[in-house]
């Protein structure tokens, strides 16, 4: 069972690399053209901003991802933080990142918003 997560959290952390690679290349090699009208400018720099504000969070992912391969490896992969019970398969396949049963998720969520 833990070899399907393995593959899944390799495929996804090698996929997030490449994107991120994709956009640094990008914008090393993007020719800057002489933009004069402000618009313009502004318009660049916010998608600039934008592409690197989500390489931001998938850099983010990719520490969860490779913390569960981590666990994978020590025997935790699967087992809630909160109540040590183990994470449902199926909680797993939507987030194999996920640190927290259903039950304590959504305790926590609860208590953010209280």
């Amino acid at each position: 069972m833990f070899g399907y997560f393995k593959s899944i959290l390799h495929e996804q952390k090698n996929m997030l690399l490449e994107q991120a690679s994709q956009t640094v290349n990008s914008e090393v090699t993007k020719v800057r053209e002489h933009l004069s009208d402000y618009a313009d400018i502004a318009a660049v720099e916010s998608d600039r901003t934008f592409h690197l504000r989500i390489r931001d969070r998938e850099r983010k992912l990719i520490k969860k991802i490779d913390q569960a391969l981590e666990r994978i490896e020590d025997g935790t992969f699967g087992l809630c933080e909160r109540c040590g019970e183990e994470i449902g398969i199926e909680r797993l396949k939507a987030r194999p990142v996920t640190t927290f049963c259903i039950n304590c998720k959504t305790k926590l969520e609860k208590e953010e918003i209280d």
